[in-house]
């Protein structure tokens, strides 16, 4: 079993930058992807980007060039830096935990961090 403490989130200026962490504890499969999602109010959540163990990224159009996200394999921890913050990028973001056995992919949730970008 795996346990995801999130952090970072938080109120900032559209312009600005924040910088959420993930840290997951427990049963660690070898081989196994993380990433953030977010949601927000009255949406359906979204893929915000994903870092499988060779470091191979993926991220969402909106936040190409804007978020980098990164991992310590060591620490079990994934990171997400998320800079010139608009106020279409609030929501809760959550982390997430992936591995794959025999074909099927099983899914491990964070709590959820607030991100809210305003004036």
């Amino acid at each position: 079993q795996v346990e995801l403490v999130e952090s970072g989130g938080g109120l900032v200026q559209p312009g600005g930058s924040l910088r959420l962490s993930c840290t997951a504890n427990g049963r660690i499969s070898t081989l196994n992807a993380m990433g953030w999602y977010r949601q927000a109010p009255g949406k359906q959540r979204e893929l915000v980007a994903g870092i499988i163990n060779d470091g191979t990224t993926n991220y969402a159009d909106l936040v190409k060039g804007r978020f980098t996200i990164s991992r310590d394999n060591a620490k079990n921890m994934v990171f997400l830096q998320m800079n010139d913050l608009k106020p279409e990028d609030t929501a809760v973001y959550y982390c997430n935990y992936r591995y794959t056995s025999l074909g099927r992919a099983y899914d491990t949730w964070g709590q959820g961090t607030q991100v809210t970008v305003s004036s």
